[in-house]
């Protein structure tokens, strides 16, 4: 085979696909390529009609795409990969790009386009070497592009319907996909199949061999080359700046201009879709004149402005119990995951992307699974699962912050805005219905008890005999001081309804009789006795007026003591 010369060069080399196409996967692993999936944060918005060809618009995406990601490794990861890898397959009739639908209706509009007619199928391809010298990137850039023509047969409306509603079309090219259901839809195919695909193997194979064999230096050509992504071409800013939204300023070398100054500038070495080498240089300067070298990075700003998108991918992958799904069944494809919740195949997709770019799961050939840190804390049955914590979040405090712009300029707390009642109110919802008492209930479990051992420890209370945990809910704190500090008696003070509640989180096998539950209001009521008062997760639910009251009753019903080095009792909360 072509590839079998070069695979030996690429076995010790950080091999790197940017793309999250499994279709891609399968023909490169099937090779016996080996690589590692890094799907690229690239926005797909160049604008189609600044291309004079379709095929051009698919290599440029595919460029972009493998530079997002090389420069993302290099800058953001710390670890520069030796060769980057880049697709981008579009379907063209009449000199139109068709891209991937965006809903049944898009899909059927796309289908209907194609029924009956001779079509074009083009993939773009990028390979991109990478050398890091001085701390600083340089590439190496090679592209090209395959066609395959491709001609359906005259299809009736249910036929077309019926596919549709397979789902199969959603991540498709055109909307379907030859290898699978779409096949039946297919009259003939000239050219290379699996460039339908996906991803034109033969070719690429070829390039590999001319790039490990290249030709004589004399007929190598140098000439400028000016495609540069726009900054708002990138999806992710968060960790943008210093890694995608503009690529050209850690990649600079030195250059001495007429001044007798040196300026930072990017190196490229490119060769096009016509086999034609080049090379260009960008000076790192910003519209101002002022080197962005001498700029810091923002990238905690950067984080800042982002960190809601990763919040509500964490958010929703939560709500659809994902990683439940995956900790059961994984490795899963996304078609398999969105069938068993019930979403999109080309919305889970990148939902399961997005998660794993985050860190959250693990993406192979065969699909998607958890990684430890997920089920640990995110499938909802584990020890020290976050599940209920997360969705209280994404239910309470999300759209409570959503309004914290109101807030600021009113003074006032926004249960109201977000929910249409006040916070008194929504508490009595909590305690009155046993389905809301109980998710709240999990969630304040979840987080007290994953962070439990911290609070326990960060003082030595080892000189107090007894406790009593104010609104400490299930007692997950009460148990592990317990565990901690084995001759103190801890008492969780709280309303009835959450007493009422508590055995369901009791710990099992553990004797619990250090630990008892007393039903109260603590506004309301006397407080019980005890040498240290705990105030965990409880202040900031309550307004200034009531904090007041609060710390007030505490206060009183404190014993006096000494100082704390003493060794003698002493109250704190």
């Amino acid at each position: 085979m072509v590839l079998n010369p070069v695979l030996g060069k690429l076995v010790s080399k950080r091999v790197v696909l940017a793309s999250a196409s499994p279709r891609r996967q399968e023909i490169l692993t099937n090779v016996g390529l080996r690589f590692e999936v890094v799907p690229s944060w690239f926005k797909e918005t160049l604008e189609k009609s600044s291309f004079t060809a379709p095929y051009e618009y698919a290599v440029e995406t595919a460029k972009q795409k493998a530079l997002e990601v090389a420069n993302r490794m290099h800058v953001k990861h710390l670890r520069t990969p030796d060769v980057v890898i880049g697709a981008d397959t579009i379907v063209s009739v009449d000199e139109q790009i068709l891209e991937k639908p965006v809903d049944k209706q898009d899909a059927y509009r796309m289908l209907s386009r194609l029924n009956g007619k001779e079509h074009s199928v083009f993939t773009g391809v990028a390979i991109i070497h990478c050398h890091s010298k001085d701390n600083q990137l340089e590439m190496d850039i090679t592209d090209f592009y395959e066609e395959t023509k491709v001609k359906f047969s005259e299809l009736s409306e249910e036929l077309l319907w019926e596919y549709i509603h397979s789902g199969e079309p959603m991540d498709k090219a055109g909307g379907y996909g030859i290898q699978a259901l779409g096949g039946m839809l297919v009259e003939y195919v000239h050219g290379d199949f699996l460039n339908v695909v996906g991803f034109p193997l033969n070719h690429f194979c070829k390039k590999l061999a001319e790039l490990y064999y290249p030709p004589s230096k004399h007929n190598v050509q140098r000439k400028k080359y000016d495609s540069i992504p726009s900054v708002d071409t990138f999806e992710n800013q968060s960790d943008g700046e210093s890694e995608s939204s503009n690529f050209t300023k850690q990649k600079g070398a030195s250059k001495l201009d007429s001044s007798g100054t040196y300026s930072s500038e990017a190196v490229y070495a490119s060769e096009n879709s016509s086999g034609v080498r080049t090379g260009f240089t960008v000076p790192l300067e910003n519209q101002n004149g002022v080197s962005q070298s001498a700029a810091k990075l923002p990238s905690k700003i950067l984080e800042l402005m982002d960190g809601f998108r990763a919040s509500k991918a964490l958010f929703v992958a939560s709500k659809l119990k994902i990683f439940d799904h995956l900790k059961d069944k994984g490795p899963m494809k996304a078609v398999d995951i969105a069938n068993d919740v019930g979403t999109s195949v080309c919305g889970t997709e990148r939902l399961l992307d997005a998660c794993a770019s985050l860190g959250l799961l693990e993406k192979t050939p065969q699909g998607y699974s958890n990684t430890d840190s997920a089920n640990t804390y995110l499938a909802s049955d584990g020890k020290y699962s976050l599940h209920g914590y997360i969705i209280h979040s994404n239910d309470h405090l999300w759209p409570l912050f959503t309004n914290l712009e109101s807030a600021v300029k009113e003074g006032s707390r926004q249960n109201h805005r977000a929910f249409g009642k006040k916070a008194d109110d929504l508490f009595k919802d909590y305690y009155h219905s046993q389905e809301v008492k109980q998710r709240f209930m999990s969630a304040m479990h979840s987080i007290a008890h994953l962070t439990a051992r911290d609070v326990a420890t960060a003082f030595d209370l080892s000189q107090f005999k007894s406790a009593c945990d104010l609104g400490g809910c299930t007692g997950a704190l009460a148990h592990e001081l317990v565990q901690v500090y084995p001759n103190l008696k801890v008492t969780v003070f709280d309303l009835p309804e959450v007493i009422a509640n508590t055995s369901y989180f009791q710990p099992s096998g553990q004797h619990t009789a250090p630990v008892t539950f007393v039903s109260g209001d603590f506004f309301k009521d006397s407080l019980p006795e005890a040498d240290l008062y705990i105030l965990s997760r409880v202040l900031h639910d309550w307004p200034d007026e009531k904090i007041h009251v609060l710390l007030s009753k505490v206060s009183a019903v404190c014993r006096p003591g000494v100082n704390m080095e003493k060794k003698t009792v002493s109250q704190i909360i």
